[in-house]
C-alpha cells in the first residue's frame, strides 16, 4: 500500500508555479500553469511516497529553478566555497580600507565585491539572481521599498533624535561638507555602496545560503527562509564590524534584516539596492541635521 501523499506548502502563486516532487530515487521539477495549481488537501505528488513543494515562480527567475533542481547536489562544497570567498573578500577589503595612500580604493572595493560575487557563480555555471527590471517586478519592488522606508526611517529618526537630546554621540556619521561633496556622496552611496554590497551579500552570499539550506531540507521551508535572512544579516553586520573596526557597526544588523527580507520576498536585487541606497542617504541626512 503506498504511503500517504501530500502537498507540504503552497506559496502565493501568480502566473506559474514550480512543483518539486521528491521520491526515493529521483527528483522531478515541472512548471504548471495557474489553473493546475489549485490543489486541495488530498492532492498528491508526482510519485507515490514523495511529497511536493510549491514555490512562487516567475519565468525570469531561472536561478530559483536551479536552486530547486540542482542546488541540493553539493551543499557541502557550496558552503565551503561561500565561506572561503566571503572570508577572503572581507579580509581584502579590510586591507584596502587601511591603505590611506590609495586614491581609488572606493572603486577597487566595489569592483572586488562584484567580481567576488560573479566569478564563483560563473565558474559554477549557476544563474545569478537578476536585478529584475521589467515593469511588474519594478512595481512590486518599489511598493515594498516604500513600505520598508515608511516603517524604518521614522524609527531611525526617533532614535537619533533621542540620542541627540541626551547628548550621546551619533554613530557612523558621514563625512560630508560642501555641496559638491554632497552630490559625490549621494552618487557613491547608490552606484557603488548599494549596488556592490547587494550584489555580493544578497546576490551571492544569501542566494548560496538559500541553496545550501535547500539541500538540507525541502526548500522552501519557513524555518529555512528565516534562517537565510538571519544568516545573511549576521554576515552583513560582521563584515561591517571587521572592515570599519567599530563596535557601533553592529547597528547595521537591523537594516541587514530588512535587506535580506526584501531579497527573499522579491527574489531579485532591485528592492535591496533601492532600499540600501535610500537607507544610507536617509541616515546620513538625519545624522548631520541633528548635529
Amino acid at each position: 500500500m503506498p504511503h500517504p501523499r501530500s502537498v507540504r506548502r503552497v506559496y502565493v502563486v501568480q502566473s506559474r508555479t514550480v512543483l518539486v516532487s521528491r521520491g526515493q530515487d529521483r527528483e522531478k521539477v515541472s512548471v504548471m500553469s495557474g489553473s493546475q495549481t489549485r490543489l486541495g488537501p488530498d492532492s498528491a505528488s508526482h510519485k507515490p511516497g514523495g511529497c511536493a513543494d510549491l514555490l512562487r515562480w516567475e519565468p525570469q527567475l531561472e536561478w530559483v529553478r536551479q536552486a530547486l533542481a540542482a542546488g541540493r547536489r553539493y551543499p557541502a562544497s557550496l558552503a565551503l566555497e561561500t565561506v572561503v570567498v566571503t572570508t577572503v573578500t572581507v579580509a581584502t577589503i579590510r586591507f584596502l580600507n587601511e591603505q590611506s595612500g590609495l586614491s581609488f580604493k572606493w572603486l577597487m572595493i566595489s569592483c572586488l565585491l562584484v567580481t567576488a560575487a560573479f566569478v564563483p557563480t560563473w565558474l559554477r555555471k549557476s544563474e545569478f539572481p537578476p536585478i529584475c527590471i521589467d515593469r511588474k517586478c519594478a512595481t512590486v519592488s518599489l511598493y515594498m521599498v516604500c513600505c520598508a522606508c515608511l516603517c524604518t526611517i521614522p524609527v531611525v529618526f526617533l532614535g537619533l533624535w533621542l540620542m541627540a537630546r541626551v547628548h550621546v554621540p551619533i554613530p557612523l556619521r558621514p563625512a560630508v561638507t560642501g555641496s559638491d561633496d554632497w552630490f559625490t556622496w549621494l552618487v557613491y552611496q547608490f552606484l557603488y555602496v548599494a549596488v556592490a554590497e547587494e550584489v555580493f551579500f544578497r546576490g551571492y552570499f544569501q542566494a548560496n545560503v538559500m541553496r545550501i539550506l535547500g539541500g538540507m531540507h525541502p526548500f522552501p521551508h519557513r524555518i529555512d527562509a528565516h534562517a537565510a535572512v538571519l544568516i545573511s544579516a549576521a554576515c552583513f553586520t560582521l563584515a561591517h564590524v571587521v572592515v570599519q573596526g567599530q563596535v557601533t557597526s553592529v547597528l547595521t544588523f537591523l537594516p541587514g534584516l530588512v535587506l535580506a527580507w526584501l531579497f527573499l520576498r522579491t527574489q531579485s536585487l532591485l528592492a535591496p539596492i533601492l532600499f540600501h541606497g535610500l537607507a544610507n542617504i536617509s541616515y546620513g541626512v538625519i545624522a548631520l541635521s541633528l548635529t
